[in-house]
């Protein structure tokens, strides 16, 4: 028979059931390489094939939010799909009660047209995972969202919402964002990470991933709603399993800047959530003068031939170890930083090797009334929250910060230059980076990168971080911002 039948199992999964011929082909259509398989130990030892599959052919269940790609399927192929009740969902909503809730909710401002689109588009489908960029105001379409379930779920038993979030940081940052916008959070709302409960009578829970993914399944019972922002990390297995233990969630909002670029990842999380939806786009909004403008400086440091011949003999890891220990280097870094007018922010990867190196001494450097920070994982939430608050009120500080707490989330409307320190070739890395300086704030309307990309090429052959900065330069061009590359000879 050429007929799938579609049922709802939970808020997690579908069954689908047809022809066996059919449900090996349905598990063909829906399996991919991981990307970067050949390089994990599983694959080396022979113990996994490096395939994700996506549809399971022994208990015929599925993702939820892949229904759109099965009607593709069966379209494509001429089959006949019987689906169940509570699957193709599509609600009636009117867009101009959605306007008038969202410009309702106690905000000094009005919401933009885009943001009442994904507020519209989320109640129409009740999952789906919103890609709008870095400083485009998510945590406002999230509010309004939270504003709006948390109203229609109240008399269920499952009443709660549940707002996940990659770091401490940003737990701080939602609720002082929902309190800004005019609500009662002590009232209604619940952090959890580190030193707080994971117990409380309040409708409003958020926390960190780190604070959920060990609890048991009966713990999210209580959650009819759940929003995921930077939902590009939920590809992760502990992300993941959060969202499988939530089996009774009907509406299921994710948010994120931006996506890798792979199917894979795109389909893992619009399985977890629902359909993409596409909210607007960088360029868009510096069109509309409701972003900086951005200039990005690409800065190429040609180093001697005789340092490009020893690194030329190693491996990656060699390069990047002598990337950060080059005094020359690291020179040029601080003297740009110290150069720079305005707030500055100067991510890098390495703690210890070198994200403290570069603090010191730009710290040594700098005039004795200028501030500098340092920021990495072991500063605690509150003292990033500081710094943030102090770095809003200042004019010419610099904050060197590592990727993985500064590149993420953390909004600073008063910043005017970011430089990469450090190399890499994540695209999501490098536009989240990137959005940190897109906010308009006080007499601020432009924003530059400095992206500091290093020249090794010895005879023929070019070094490893090298084609990572041409692989960012495909991304700049991919996303219509203007950039100018500079050479720059480097001295020992």
């Amino acid at each position: 028979m050429d007929t799938l039948i579609i049922e709802k199992k939970n808020d997690v999964y579908l069954t689908v059931d047809c022809d066996p011929n059919i449900q090996r082909e349905i598990s063909e259509f829906f399996t991919f390489y991981v990307p970067g398989y050949k390089f994990m130990p599983a694959f080396r030892n022979r113990m996994w094939d490096g395939k994700i599959r996506l549809f399971s052919q022994k208990t015929k269940e599925i993702y939820f939010g892949l229904y759109p790609y099965i009607k593709a399927f069966c379209e494509e192929r001429g089959y006949h799909i019987v689906a169940g009740k509570n699957v193709d969902i599509e609600n009636k909503v009117d867009k101009e009660i959605v306007k008038k809730f969202s410009n309702g909710l106690g905000q000094k401002f009005e919401a933009r047209d885009y943001q009442i689109d994904a507020i519209y588009h989320s109640l129409k489908f009740n999952r789906t995972l919103l890609l709008s960029p870095t400083a485009s105001g998510k945590s406002f379409v999230i509010y309004a969202l939270i504003r709006y379930y948390s109203h229609l779920i109240k008399d269920r038993k499952n009443n709660r919402c549940l707002l996940i979030v990659p770091t401490t940081s940003l737990v701080e940052q939602m609720y002082s964002d929902f309190k800004s916008y005019g609500w009662d959070v002590k009232k209604y709302c619940h952090r959890l990470y580190s030193g707080y409960s994971n117990e409380t009578d309040k409708k409003v829970l958020i926390s960190t991933w780190q604070s959920l993914y060990k609890l048991p399944k009966k713990y999210f019972e209580q959650f009819g709603a759940v929003f995921g922002d930077e939902a590009h990390l939920f590809k992760s297995k502990s992300l993941t399993e959060i969202m499988t233990k939530l089996e009774d969630c009907k509406y299921r909002i994710g948010l994120t800047g931006t996506l890798d670029g792979t199917q894979t990842h795109k389909l893992v999380l619009e399985g977890l959530f629902g359909a993409v939806n596409k909210v607007t786009s960088t360029k868009k909004l510096m069109d509309k003068k409701q972003l900086s403008n951005l200039t990005i400086r690409c800065l190429i440091l040609k180093h001697t031939e005789e340092n490009s011949k020893m690194v030329s003999k190693g491996k990656y890891q060699d390069e990047v170890d002598y990337l950060v220990s080059s005094e020359s280097r690291n020179n040029f870094l601080r003297n740009l930083a110290i150069k720079m007018k305005g707030n500055t922010l100067v991510l890098f990867q390495l703690v210890e090797k070198h994200g403290k190196k570069l603090y010191e001494i730009i710290k040594e450097k700098a005039d004795d009334n200028r501030k500098v920070f340092y920021i990495f994982g072991g500063v605690e939430a509150d003292e990033r929250e500081a710094i943030r608050g102090i770095t809003e009120k200042e004019k010419d500080a610099i904050i060197v910060a590592s990727y993985g707490t500064f590149s993420t989330g953390v909004n600073i409307r008063n910043l005017h230059n970011i430089i990469f320190a450090s190399s890499s070739k994540s695209r999501i890395r490098n536009l989240q980076s990137i959005g940190r300086g897109l906010r308009l704030g006080d007499n601020k309307t432009s924003a530059t990168l400095y992206d500091i990309a290093d020249d090794l090429t010895y005879k023929s052959k070019e070094n490893f971080t090298l084609k990572h900065f041409q692989e960012r330069v495909s991304v700049y061009t991919q996303e219509e911002f203007d950039y100018e590359i500079h050479n720059v000879s480097l001295k020992e």
